[in-house]
C-alpha cells in the first residue's frame, strides 16, 4: 500500500509547527520523556560496546586460542582437624611439579596443540651504570612471543644456537630500555640481572596495559620484564626441579610441625606458567580436560596445578555484561514508552482544546486526512526534536561516564540510528490515536464547541 501525502503538505506542516511554537514550554516538557529515553539508550549501548571492546583487548593480551597452566604452591593453614587426614595423605604423595617434561608431553601427545610455551619467572635486581631496580627475569622459548602477540621494535629473537648453548642473552621490554638505556643504543650492550651479565639482543615493542588489566587478568607489566631463553634461566639462574625429594620432605615436615603459624611450603615446580596454543577454539574445553587428566597422571594424582581457559572465562564475563546491558537497555527503553504515552496524552488534550480550530479547517475544505496529518506531524516533530536533543544528551552522558566513573564507553553510529529511529516510531505510534480522533470529529459539532 503506497502512502499518499496530502496535496497541501507544506501548509499542513506549517500549521503543525505554529501550534508547537505557540506552546514552547509544553512542547519541551512533553519531549522530556523522549529526550531522557534516547539519551539513556545511547549511554547504555555505549557502555555495552565499551565492555565488548575491553573484552576483545583482554583476549588479545591472553590469547584467544590459549590454555594457561599454573602451578599451585600449597599453603599451610596451621592446626587441622582429624577430618583432614585424607588431605594430609594426599600431600605426602610425591609430585615432580610443573616441568619441561610436561611441556614436551603435551606437545607430543595432543595433536590439536600447535605450540607450547613454558615460562620461568624470577624476581631479581637489574643493575647497569650504577642504577638498579627490581624486575622480573622471564625464561621463555621463541614461541612465547608469537603466542603473546609480542613484536620487536629493534634487534632479533633468540637464535637456535643461543638456546642450545644457554647463552647469556636477553630481550628487554620498552620500560627497561627507558630506565637503563635512556640515551644509549641497547643492542649489543650488557645488563646485570642478579649475578649474571646478559647481552641485549632485542627490544620489545611497547604494550599498552592498564592497571585494571594487570589486576583483573593477573598479568604483569610486560614492558618492565627481561626475557632470556628458558635454557639460560634453568642453567644460569634457578632450576627448582633440582630440589631433591628429601629437601621437599624436610620443608613439608617443618611446615607441619609449626601448627601455630601459616607458612608457605617450598615451591618445587620447575615452571611458573605453561601456555598451550590449540589450533581451534571449537574443542578448547575438551582439550583442557584432556590436559588436566594427563597432568594428573604425570603428577602422581597430586593436584598441584590449575588449568585455565582465558577465552571461556572472558566469554562468561562477556555474557554477564551482555545480560546486564540488556536489562539496563530495557529499563532505559521504558523511558521512551513513557515519553510516548506523555505525547499521546498531551496531543489528546490538544485535540480537545483545538476542537473549534478543527471545525473551522473542515468547514473551509480540509479533509480528514489533512487533519490526521496535521496532528500526526505535531507528534512526530515533538519526537524528532526530543530525539535530536536526546542524542546530544546521550553522547554527553557517555563522556561523563567515561570521565567520572572510569568506565570505557564507545558511542557507535548504529546506536544513534537505532535510538533516533525508535524516537520517530514512538511519535508515529502514539500520535496516530489523537490524530484520528481529531480527524473523525463532526465539523458542525466542532464549530459549535466553546
Amino acid at each position: 500500500m503506497q502512502l499518499k501525502l496530502p496535496g497541501n503538505f507544506s501548509y499542513t506542516v506549517a500549521i503543525a509547527w505554529q501550534a508547537i511554537a505557540a506552546n514552547k514550554l509544553r512542547a519541551l516538557l512533553t519531549s522530556l520523556g523522549i529526550i531522557f529515553g534516547v539519551g539513556s539508550v545511547i549511554a547504555m549501548l555505549s557502555v555495552g560496546r565499551g565492555a565488548e571492546q575491553e573484552i576483545l583487548e583482554q583476549m588479545k593480551l591472553l590469547g584467544a586460542n590459549n590454555i594457561v597452566i599454573k602451578p599451585i604452591v600449597e599453603q599451610s593453614e596451621g592446626k587441622t582437624s582429624k577430618d583432614d587426614d585424607a588431605k594430609k595423605a594426599e600431600k605426602k604423595r610425591f609430585s615432580p611439579g610443573l616441568s619441561m617434561e610436561d611441556a614436551r608431553g603435551i606437545r607430543a601427545v595432543i595433536p590439536e596443540v600447535t605450540d607450547v610455551s613454558p615460562e620461568i619467572v624470577d624476581d631479581l635486581t637489574v643493575l647497569r651504570n650504577g642504577y638498579k631496580r627490581t624486575a622480573k627475569l622471564v625464561g621463555v622459548e621463541p614461541s612465547y612471543f608469537s603466542l603473546s602477540d609480542f613484536s620487536l621494535s629493534q634487534g632479533e629473537h633468540f637464535s637456535r644456537a643461543q638456546i642450545d648453548e644457554a647463552a647469556p642473552v636477553c630481550i628487554i621490554g620498552s620500560g627497561i630500555r627507558a630506565k637503563f638505556f635512556p640515551q644509549d643504543e641497547p643492542i649489543g650492550k650488557s645488563i646485570k640481572c642478579g649475578n649474571v651479565w646478559l647481552t641485549v639482543v632485542g627490544i620489545l615493542r611497547e604494550r599498552n596495559i592498564s592497571e585494571a588489566d594487570i589486576k583483573h587478568l593477573g598479568i604483569r607489566d610486560y614492558n618492565m620484564d627481561v626475557y632470556t631463553p628458558v635454557s639460560t634461566a634453568l642453567l644460569r639462574f634457578k632450576n627448582r626441579s633440582l630440589l631433591t625429594r628429601k629437601m621437599v620432605t624436610d620443608a613439608q615436615r617443618e611446615t607441619d610441625e609449626d601448627e601455630e603459624t601459616s607458612k608457605p611450603s617450598e615451591n618445587y615446580n620447575q615452571l611458573d606458567r605453561l601456555t598451550v596454543r590449540v589450533a581451534s577454539t571449537e574443542h578448547i574445553s575438551q582439550i583442557a580436560e584432556t590436559i588436566t587428566r594427563m597432568l594428573e597422571r604425570r603428577h602422581n594424582r597430586v593436584i598441584d596445578f590449575e588449568v585455565e581457559v582465558p577465552e571461556l572465562l572472558l566469554k562468561q564475563e562477556q555474557r554477564t555484561k551482555d545480560i546486564f546491558n540488556i536489562v539496563l537497555g530495557a529499563i532505559a527503553s521504558i523511558s521512551l514508552v513513557v515519553g510516548g504515552i506523555g505525547i499521546m496524552n498531551i496531543m489528546l488534550a490538544s485535540v480537545i482544546e483545538r476542537t473549534r480550530e478543527i471545525g473551522v479547517r473542515r468547514a473551509i475544505g480540509a479533509r480528514s486526512r489533512d487533519i490526521t496529518f496535521q496532528f500526526l506531524s505535531e507528534a512526530v516533530t515533538l519526537c524528532l526534536a526530543g530525539g535530536i536533543i536526546g542524542i546530544v544528551f546521550g553522547i554527553a552522558m557517555s563522556f561523563a561516564i567515561r570521565t567520572f566513573a572510569s568506565v570505557n564507553t564507545i558511542v557507535t553510529p548504529i546506536s544513534v540510528v537505532i535510538s533516533f529511529g525508535v524516537a520517530v516510531s514512538v511519535g508515529l505510534v502514539f500520535g496516530i490515536v489523537p490524530a484520528r480522533r481529531a480527524a473523525h470529529q463532526d465539523p458542525i459539532e466542532a464549530l459549535r464547541y466553546e
